[in-house]
């Protein structure tokens, strides 16, 4: 069994924890299913036994840390939340006293039996506390990888990865992000079949792609505050083989040019053009996930003129190529 250690702190982000731990719990059923033995022995801790209350009010019971291991622990993983980070708030006041600046003491003094490190979201200001990080690469929430980054000089931050993994210490992004790396953690420890299995379970990405800063034309519409940007999508969706000039554009929405385009950016902080690339993009992902049709054939079903321009589509927003993406995050 490898046990998977959780360190939670008052004011916990509870989706930091849960995210995760369900990824592991859900791996060991589908291990039990496939007539293999459970891997995971999972556990949520704190510096002193008890309930610790999350950011949310929700409560997790929690085991007291051992002020020394007795046996090697085979990863720890640190949540975030505003126990450690808030905006407009130091972060090293926030982990200078309490809970978190002691669980970052007991990683630096535990790591030597720990076989894997990770944080998600803010919880990468604590473990970056602890030295671990020094001379690696780490990513964190976006709204803190500049923090991060100013607090922490010799931690290279990348501020658009879901996770990253340097040597046994892995770092997410933004929350959700933690489900990502549990499952990259998951296809690490007992192959893909497994991580693909929980993902189709729990109804995620296997691979989500993109970065954390990923558009998608559904984000867009949430963010903006009129209908007719989803109307427009929606619209745009159906003529990704002809040309989507802003004229175009304007002219189905009853509007002059820059009129559109003043207004396009207002609602949803992204150009027309912009937009119309990323819609194309992320209808050429479905297809390429099919595995029904060549990538000549994408292209110029989604409108990009060519496979080579639609190749450094890819590479610029995804930073893989359309056979890289096939071959990472499709399930066939």
């Amino acid at each position: 069994m490898r046990a998977i250690w959780f360190l939670v702190f008052e004011d916990f982000q509870l989706l930091d924890v849960s995210g995760p731990l369900q990824v592991f719990a859900t791996a060991n059923d589908e291990l039990r299913l496939a007539g293999r033995e459970p891997l995971y022995e999972t556990r949520v801790c704190a510096m002193e036994g008890g309930a610790v209350r999350s950011s949310s009010g929700v409560e997790l019971l929690a085991r007291a840390l051992p002020k020394r291991l007795a046996r090697a622990v085979h990863t720890v993983v640190l949540p975030g939340g505003p126990g450690v980070w808030q905006p407009g708030r130091p972060t090293g006041a926030a982990i200078e006293a309490g809970a978190a600046a002691a669980l970052a003491g007991w990683t630096r003094r535990a790591a030597p039996r720990i076989d894997r490190l990770a944080s998600v979201c803010t919880g990468a200001f604590v473990l970056a506390r602890t030295g671990l990080l020094d001379g690696g690469t780490a990513v964190t929430h976006w709204a803190a990888c500049d923090q991060l980054a100013a607090q922490f000089p010799a931690v290279a931050v990348q501020d658009d990865a879901i996770y990253l993994r340097h040597g046994r210490v892995w770092t997410s992004a933004g929350v959700t992000a933690g489900i990502d790396m549990a499952l990259g953690m998951v296809e690490a420890d007992v192959g893909r079949d497994v991580a693909m299995a929980v993902a189709k379970k729990l109804v995620v990405f296997y691979k989500r792609p993109g970065g954390q800063s990923q558009f998608s034309s559904a984000l867009l519409e949430q963010s903006a505050g009129d209908a007719r940007v989803a109307q427009l999508h929606q619209w745009i969706a159906t003529q990704l083989r002809t040309p989507l000039s802003v004229a175009r554009m304007a002219e189905r929405l009853a509007m002059t040019p820059r009129t559109f385009a003043r207004f396009y950016v207002a609602q949803t902080g992204s150009t027309p053009a912009h937009a119309v690339e990323r819609i194309r993009l992320e209808q050429a992902c479905r297809l390429v996930e099919a595995h029904q049709l060549s990538n000549k054939a994408i292209a110029q079903r989604c409108g990009f003129g060519s496979e080579e321009v639609m190749r450094r589509v890819f590479l610029r927003n995804l930073h893989v190529s359309p056979t890289g993406y096939r071959e990472r995050f499709s399930a066939a």
